[in-house]
C-alpha cells in the first residue's frame, strides 16, 4: 500500500528567531561564520543577500527556505502621563497580544515588556490577562518580534536595553519558544541585549524555575507572590493548589544556587485582602528564611494594584501601603515601590488584556 505524498509546503524558517548555530543547523549550506553575518542582516532589516563574507550559494539557500514574518501593529498608545507605550500587536491567525515600552532612568534606554501566550490560563484574581483564558502558545519569533516592533519605533539614540517577560501568559508553561527567544535576544549578532537585563517572572512553576536556571543561568527570575500567607496566596492564585508556596520557594531557592542571582519578589498590594500586618510579616519571615538558606537575599518589589475592571478590589490606601513597608524595613529588608506606567492606556501591571 503507498501512502500519498504530504504536499503541503512547509513553512517558511522564522530567521529573526534563530541563532547562527540554528541556522548551520537548517541549513547545512551555510558555514557558521555565514550564518553570523546573515543573522545581523536581518536584525538589520536588511534582505538576505550575497557579501563579501556570505557566498552566493549560502544566501540562496538561506532566502529559499528563510522569511522574516511580521506581528501587525494594530495600534501604538503612548502615555498621556508618563513616557510608557503600549503596542498592539496581531498574528497571523488574528489573535491580539500586547508588548509595552518602559523607560529607564538612564536616558536613551528603555525595557521591552513581551507577552509569552494569548491569553493566560492561570487566572490570577488580580490580572486582567488571566480573565481571557488561555488562547495558545506564542511561537519563539512572535516573541523575539515583540521586541523588533518596539526597537523600529525608538527614536534616534535609544536602544531596548532589557526585556521583561511580564506581559500576557505565563512563562514557564511556555518555555520551550521563551529560552529560544532569550537565545536569540542575548545573540550578539542578534539583538544583543545582556542576560543580566532580561527578566522571566512567574506566577509559580517550579519545574520552570528551574529549568530556566539550568539553561539561562544568567536571566534573572521573577515571582509573583500575592501573599506570603498560603491561604491568601491560594484564594488569589489558582496555581497555589497545584504548587503549594513551599514548594515554588523551595525551587526558586534552587535558582538561586544554581544561578548566584537573587530572585525579584512581586506583591500586588490590594486593600484589605493581602496588605494587612500579618501579610507584611509573613512575608518579611519568607524573605529572611530564604536568604538564611541560600546566602541570598530576595529583591521585594511591591506594586500598586492598577484597575481592572474587577470591582472586588481596590488598590491599598497610601497609609496601609506605608505600614506594609515599614514592616519590611523594621526587618532589616530593603525593598522598592515598582512605579507601573501607563495606566490611562491600559499599560500597566496587570492591565494588558488584548484590546484591539
Amino acid at each position: 500500500m503507498h501512502l500519498p505524498l504530504d504536499v503541503r509546503p512547509r513553512p517558511a524558517l522564522a530567521l529573526q528567531a534563530l541563532t547562527p548555530a540554528a541556522l548551520v543547523e537548517a541549513v547545512p549550506e551555510v558555514s557558521l561564520a555565514e550564518a553570523r553575518k546573515i543573522i545581523a542582516m536581518v536584525h538589520r532589516g536588511e534582505a538576505v543577500r550575497p557579501t563579501s563574507s556570505v557566498r552566493r550559494a549560502a544566501a540562496e539557500a538561506v532566502a529559499a527556505v528563510g522569511a522574516v514574518p511580521a506581528l501587525e501593529v494594530r495600534g501604538v498608545h503612548a502615555s498621556a502621563i508618563d513616557p510608557f507605550v503600549k503596542y498592539v500587536l496581531a498574528t497571523g491567525d488574528d489573535r491580539v497580544i500586547e508588548a509595552v515600552r518602559i523607560p529607564l532612568e538612564r536616558a536613551g534606554r528603555v525595557t521591552a515588556c513581551v507577552s509569552s501566550q494569548v491569553g493566560c490560563a492561570l487566572a490570577c484574581a488580580f490580572c486582567a490577562t488571566g480573565k481571557l483564558g488561555l488562547g495558545r502558545n506564542l511561537t519563539a519569533w512572535e516573541i523575539v518580534e515583540q521586541v523588533r516592533a518596539i526597537r523600529r519605533d525608538l527614536p534616534a539614540g535609544t536602544r531596548v536595553h532589557g526585556v521583561v517577560f511580564q506581559g500576557m501568559g505565563e512563562p514557564m508553561a511556555n518555555l520551550d519558544a521563551v529560552l529560544a527567544a532569550i537565545a536569540v535576544m542575548t545573540e550578539p549578532c542578534a539583538l544583543g541585549i545582556d542576560a543580566r537585563a532580561i527578566t522571566v517572572s512567574t506566577a509559580g512553576l517550579p519545574h520552570g524555575i528551574r529549568r530556566l536556571a539550568a539553561e539561562a543561568p544568567h536571566v534573572r527570575l521573577g515571582l509573583s507572590i500575592g501573599s506570603a500567607r498560603p491561604p491568601v496566596r491560594g484564594s488569589l492564585m489558582p496555581i497555589d493548589r497545584a504548587h503549594p508556596w513551599p514548594e515554588v520557594v523551595a525551587a526558586c531557592a534552587d535558582h538561586a544556587r544554581t544561578t548566584g542571582l537573587a530572585p525579584m519578589w512581586a506583591v500586588t498590594l490590594l486593600d484589605q485582602v493581602n496588605d494587612g500586618d500579618d501579610d507584611a510579616r509573613a512575608l518579611a519571615d519568607a524573605a529572611l528564611a530564604f536568604a538564611a538558606a541560600t546566602g541570598i537575599r530576595p529583591r521585594l518589589s511591591i506594586i500598586p494594584w492598577n484597575p481592572t475592571g474587577d470591582d472586588r478590589f481596590r488598590r491599598s490606601p497610601p497609609e496601609r501601603e506605608q505600614g506594609f513597608r515599614a514592616i519590611l524595613a523594621a526587618a532589616g529588608l530593603a525593598h522598592h515601590k515598582r512605579y507601573s506606567g501607563g495606566g490611562d492606556v491600559a499599560a500597566a501591571c496587570g492591565q494588558l488584556a488584548a484590546r484591539a
